[in-house]
């Protein structure tokens, strides 16, 4: 079992390590597909057509710039026909981050943007994990891939776009690209496919690695008893999780005078105006947890067994919550 386990951490590092020369939208779907299949995982990929008919708006509004076309890639693991609870797992797949017309400010920071699909790397480490070792549960592990490139085509400051859901956002920054391509994510794994519950994680803000360091995972969520199962598992797996603030003074800071919602509440709170603003998306009242890993999932230098670079968080996590 220890062995599966750091096998599927490994996945995920190897995956999150991986330069954007090499890992973009369409070699991701590819890898997903020939790891998992082999193991018993259903593995659907939309291409660009495909996901304009699906209707991911806000996936393909982030990805249009870029010459490597966004993937919608959707992994089906069903192993407990007695049970009819599905979990749903959410990564942001967002493989290369320029940060768009709002362009990353300095070389430094984009020189490891191709750590931004960190939460796609957990995704795909644990449900390999779980297919691995057979375990009794449902789990469906949905990412929208794509490149945040500048070009004639990209979307811009100012842009008001649609999404799956119907909802309009109002683009002021479009290094808030995550958050994005996550709304479209979680509404099709809550209302189209209806999972009884959803995680996602996404390396989402720079305000968590100020706010918590390379120490702690930031968490939002609308449902207490389902995050405290979630840090119960994390606890067990040394993997630490910080549980944030949410009202309705927070929610307020991402209103929109010309759409639904705005896709950045500002400065202050921004971790959790981020994790809000996907909140927007969750249908149905289901049960979410949202764990920013911008933190935690690629490490700067070594912390006690953890090496520099991609970390592989929260699969061990997710392995114990899923390990019933």
């Amino acid at each position: 079992e220890a062995q599966d386990v750091i096998n599927g951490i490994f996945f995920a590092r190897d995956l999150v390590n991986e330069r954007a020369e090499y890992l973009y939208p369409e070699s991701l779907a590819n890898i997903a597909k020939n790891e998992l299949t082999q193991l018993g995982v259903e593995v659907e990929v939309y291409d660009e057509k495909q996901c304009e008919e699906l209707g991911l708006k806000g996936l393909l509004a982030v990805g249009r710039a870029s010459a490597r076309k966004p993937r919608f890639i959707v992994m089906k693991y069903i192993n407990d026909k007695t049970n009819d609870e599905i979990i749903g797992l959410v990564g942001k797949g967002v493989t290369y981050d320029t940060g768009g017309y709002s362009i990353k400010q300095t070389a430094n920071s984009m020189d490891i943007m191709h750590c931004d699909m960190g939460g796609a790397g957990t995704v795909l480490g644990t449900m390999k994990l779980i297919a691995t070792r057979k375990l009794k549960t449902n789990v469906i592990g949905i990412i929208g891939a794509c490149e945040n490139m500048i070009s004639g085509s990209s979307y811009k400051p100012g842009d008001i776009i649609s999404t799956l859901s119907g909802k309009t956002v109002e683009v002021l920054n479009t290094d808030a690209e995550g958050r994005i391509t996550l709304a479209d994510s979680v509404y099709y794994a809550t209302e189209k496919l209806k999972v009884s519950k959803v995680i996602d994680l996404a390396t989402l803000t720079g305000a968590c690695l100020v706010a918590l360091g390379e120490f702690y995972t930031g968490a939002v969520t609308n449902d207490q008893k389902f995050y405290d199962e979630l840090v119960n598992a994390s606890k067990k797996a040394g993997e630490r999780i910080w549980q944030m603030p949410v009202d309705d003074s927070f929610r307020k800071l991402n209103n929109s005078s010309v759409a639904d919602v705005k896709n950045t509440g500002g400065r202050l709170g921004g971790t959790i105006t981020a994790g809000l603003f996907i909140e927007n998306f969750v249908a149905n009242n289901t049960p979410w947890i949202h764990l920013d890993i911008a933190g935690t999932a690629y490490l700067s230098k070594p912390e006690g067994y953890l090496p520099k670079g991609a970390t592989g968080v929260h699969v061990k996590t997710l392995y114990n919550l899923l390990n019933k």
